[in-house]
């Protein structure tokens, strides 16, 4: 039998041009130019997981963009693990900040730098290779089911519907994610924990057409100003989000919780530095890392209206625009949270401006109880892979669709991702350290050989 490391070393070149094949095929999500490569990208990971072992694979359609399935059934009376994975990236504006093309994948300094790197081709190649390496080494004692989406930077809008719809086919005892991060490379760590997201675009409309600001301004409200202002009064000077009843079903984090999170060591001259700002700023009463991980928060994601090319020219706006989100902790409904959001908004917008709130996507926070047998497995799969056991955090960001597996297939889903905040993942020079991708595969080769021993 070969060992994991010398499969490694014999097949990481070929490991690394298939990625490279995906990562090539611009699979953009959010722009509707981009159909075609959405698809390739689809028909590319069957072929992959055909490669891989999979016994079949398929293209299946959705409301949306297409999703592809893929199996390898060992007994009727074995355990099934679903591999979740989403195969649509990010766009790569603003593009003159790349230091390399973000679709031609290039390896230097010991990093893959593409878009899509680790967020989440690179990622998803550590899932289907660690497969690959078991199947074709006999070593698979349980069934294997994956489900990879095109749709999940845009918020999952298909998804929900396709698993309603699949749920014999989805049939499992646990779903394994590798779409997460961890705290360091020399740290380790197992997500427990995500918030929930609620979005929505505003849209504020004052005269009837842009005006003279010499003439009108002063007489006429400016709808920008009314939405800066709108926007402003969301948040108090202590950092808590001021919509009524907003924090109605947030618990309390337990002080046994905020000890773990103040046991995990942070740097915070190191944080600001990476990210070169001068000061934090949150929620009165928390640490930086439970506002950003235990704590809701509202942010304007975008905000734009009247003239903006180049020179100047003197005009009242007749509209201006903002998108917003907040991210929600767990027992925060997404949809009560929008309704409040748009009720909240209505009721101190001025009559001198008329405002439209329109909601957009999002979803549940989870939590994953770390007395799972198959959370247990992925502690032994870190362990074996980066020499020590990894923590136990909740993290700021989102995945809707993971509490929508819990709700509608009744599984719970362990979180084993690998990426690092230096990988930039969303930005411009998105990138994935070849060193973090072997450990990755072997700790996922780890996770199923435990999987079956728990």
């Amino acid at each position: 039998m070969t060992s994991v490391h010398d499969y490694l070393k014999e097949n990481e070149s070929r490991f690394l041009e298939e990625l490279f094949s995906l990562i090539r095929i611009p699979s953009i999500s959010a722009l509707p130019e981009h159909k075609a490569d959405m698809e390739r990208c689809a028909e590319r990971w069957k072929e992959l997981l055909l490669q891989a072992g999979a016994d079949h694979a398929e293209v299946m359609p959705s409301e949306g963009h297409p999703l592809v399935f893929a199996e390898k059934h060992v007994a009727d009376d074995a355990p099934t693990v679903l591999i979740y994975a989403h195969y649509d990236v990010m766009p790569a504006e603003p593009l003159n900040l790349w230091t390399s093309a973000p679709f031609e994948p290039e390896v230097r300094d010991g990093r893959i730098w593409a878009r899509g790197a680790d967020d989440d081709k690179g990622q998803a190649m550590i899932q289907v290779k660690a497969f690959e390496y078991l199947v074709r080494q006999g070593l698979l004692r349980h069934n294997v089911k994956f489900i990879f989406e095109g749709e999940e930077e845009i918020g999952s809008p298909s998804l929900g519907a396709f698993l309603e719809k699949h749920r014999e086919l989805l049939k499992s005892d646990i779903i394994l994610v590798s779409d997460t991060s961890m705290l360091g490379a020399e740290l380790p760590s197992l997500t427990t924990g995500l918030r929930g997201l609620a979005y929505w675009e505003i849209e504020v409309t004052g005269p009837n057409r842009d005006l003279h600001s010499g003439h009108f301004g002063g007489a006429v409200a400016n709808p920008i100003n009314v939405l800066c202002e709108l926007l402003a009064g969301v948040v108090n000077e202590e950092g808590r989000i001021t919509i009524p009843g907003f924090y109605d079903d947030v618990e309390d984090v337990p002080q046994a919780e905020r000890d773990m999170i103040a046991a995990i060591p942070f740097d915070e001259e190191k944080y600001k530095a990476a990210i070169n700002v001068k000061a934090l700023r949150g929620e009165k009463g928390y640490s930086t890392l439970e506002r950003n991980s235990c704590r809701p928060s509202f942010d304007v994601c975008g905000i734009w209206g009247g003239y903006t090319g180049e020179g100047s020219k003197t005009v009242l706006p007749s509209k201006a625009y903002a998108k917003v989100s907040c991210r929600l902790v767990p027992h925060q409904q997404h949809e009560k949270i929008s309704q409040l959001f748009i009720d909240y908004i209505r009721s101190v917008a001025p009559d001198c401006v008329r405002v439209e709130v329109r909601p957009m996507h999002g979803g549940e926070g989870y939590v994953c109880p770390i007395t799972l047998p198959a959370y247990k497995a992925a502690e032994r799969g870190f362990e074996k892979a980066f020499g020590r056991r990894p923590l136990a955090v909740r993290r700021g960001g989102s995945i809707p669709i993971i509490s929508d597996f819990e709700r509608m297939l009744g599984v719970k889903t362990v979180l084993m991702g690998f990426g690092l905040e230096s990988d930039a993942i969303h930005s411009p020079n998105e990138n994935f350290r070849l060193d973090i991708f072997r450990k990755g595969f072997e700790a996922v080769v780890e996770f199923h050989q435990a999987y079956d021993e728990l």
